[in-house]
């Protein structure tokens, strides 16, 4: 039997001009995440992750923790995050909220929900996103491609979109489950699939192993 480590990325730079890159404290966790794998003895098979920056920067550094070479590195587009802004702009007209402010930050989530049910509807198709059954599809089939091609341990990083949309696809959630479980995942937390010939199956979801002494505690994000 294999099984898939489905590692959120580290923590990325919310309400910057450039979200798309790990902050200084993500990179950290992304180390420490790398660490525990080494000290827990896990051996990889292969490790995969999307496009987007801060989906390799925090791959990069897990393999730093981590201190053994990976050969086999596969970049999937389908491990790619929605565009969190196209979906607000599709229920929404005015400015995207500034999340740097508490009441921004409420907002803003707000209204990602609301685009998020739509988009899952299909009462909307955001600009330049695919249909979200489309976008559900490219991910279980990523996940099917690593099934049949890998035994072992398989390393993949991605965001919590894709995670949350795989996981509640094969535990048969409802929209608004996918969302919930979507906006609570933690930034490098590890959910775990294990595979064998017949399917997929979930095994934990959202655990922060690495972080999980008490001085780790400030290093727990979800941004």
């Amino acid at each position: 039997m294999g099984k898939i480590y489905l590692v959120r990325h580290g923590q990325a730079s919310l309400g910057a001009t450039n979200y798309d890159q790990l902050s200084p404290l993500g990179t950290k966790q992304s180390l420490q995440l790398g660490q525990h794998f080494k000290d827990y003895g896990v051996v990889f098979e292969a490790a995969y992750c999307g496009t987007l920056l801060r989906q390799q920067q925090t791959l990069a550094q897990v393999l730093n923790g981590y201190q053994t070479p990976l050969k086999n590195h596969t970049i999937n587009p389908h491990l790619n995050e929605y565009d969190s802004h196209a979906i607000i702009r599709s229920v929404h007209e005015g400015p995207i909220p500034n999340t740097g402010t508490e009441q921004g930050y409420r907002e803003f989530f707000r209204l990602l929900r609301l685009g998020l049910l739509s988009w899952m509807t299909s009462k909307v198709i955001p600009e330049n996103t695919p249909s979200f059954n489309h976008f559900t599809e490219g991910i279980i089939k990523a996940l099917e491609t690593m099934r049949t091609a890998h035994s072992g341990s398989v390393l993949v990083v991605s965001s919590g979109g894709p995670i949350s949309t795989a996981l509640s696809y094969l535990l048969g959630m409802s929209d608004q489950g996918r969302i919930e479980i979507n906006l609570r995942l933690r930034n490098t937390s590890v959910s775990e699939l294990n595979f064998n010939a017949k399917g997929l199956c979930v095994v934990s979801f959202n655990t922060l192993p690495h972080l999980a002494q008490s001085e780790y505690r400030d290093w727990v994000t979800y941004a």
